[in-house]
């Protein structure tokens, strides 16, 4: 494994889509109240904005334009777009790309190296479980929609009791691709294969199909 070093802006500037599997292997440190958990990154999946890239994506929350619950993909990389799922999980992205063009990375599943006490005691989970799939994530990572949106994880300026510090290695040598779990439509099928993950990892979270997708990508497959 290689040295691991502190994120910088430059990192983080190109497109989702290719910024997305260098975050594999990458760590994630949260403090929260004084507590640190340490996240090995393993799952991760792209979404693009409103104008950037080439391809549209539908899947996105940045789809329509900048919006109060999106502003903070629009800002500068190195930030975390921290939402809030079903109304009760906070879910963690890393923003990318160009300030003012939307854009991040959600971590959906991970492997806990650090602070496992701390993670377990959060969550009621143990082993493999604990940050398999990005609401689990967030939970044992500490970091919570609305107070820690936009906490920058590349200088580590604490905001509400927090702070967040990404690091970074050499990019992996083998990485898998597909696509992107339980999301509607034709964005949930191999049109956007924008999830990636670390191949045979355990802590990797199992595909569903989202609404429809299934159906989209059955017509795709014909045309």
């Amino acid at each position: 494994m290689s040295a691991l070093r502190r994120a910088t802006r430059a990192d983080l500037v190109g497109l989702p889509v290719d910024v997305a599997p260098r975050l594999l292997g990458a760590e994630l440190i949260t403090t929260v109240d004084d507590a640190e958990v340490r996240l090995r990154i393993t799952e991760v999946e792209a979404y693009h904005g409103k104008g950037t890239g080439s391809l549209p994506d539908p899947g996105s929350h940045a789809r329509m334009g900048r919006t109060a619950r999106n502003a903070t993909m629009w800002g500068e990389p190195g930030h975390v777009y921290v939402y809030l799922s079903h109304g009760i999980h906070s879910c963690i992205n890393i923003v990318c790309g160009t300030e003012g063009e939307a854009g991040g990375v959600l971590l959906r599943a991970g492997e806990i190296i650090g602070g496992v006490d701390v993670a377990s005691a959060r969550s009621g989970r143990t082993g493999r479980d604990l940050a398999r799939g990005p609401g689990r994530l967030g939970q044992v990572m500490g970091l919570r929609h609305p107070l820690h949106d936009g906490i920058d994880a590349i200088t580590g300026i604490p905001q509400h009791g927090a702070t967040a510090a990404l690091l970074l290695g050499e990019p992996l040598a083998e990485i898998a691709a597909g696509p992107r779990v339980g999301v509607a439509g034709l964005a949930g099928t191999d049109a956007y294969p924008w999830r990636f993950w670390i191949p045979e990892d355990r802590t990797v979270s199992p595909f569903r199909w989202g609404r429809g997708a299934a159906e989209a990508a059955a017509a795709n497959a014909v045309r």
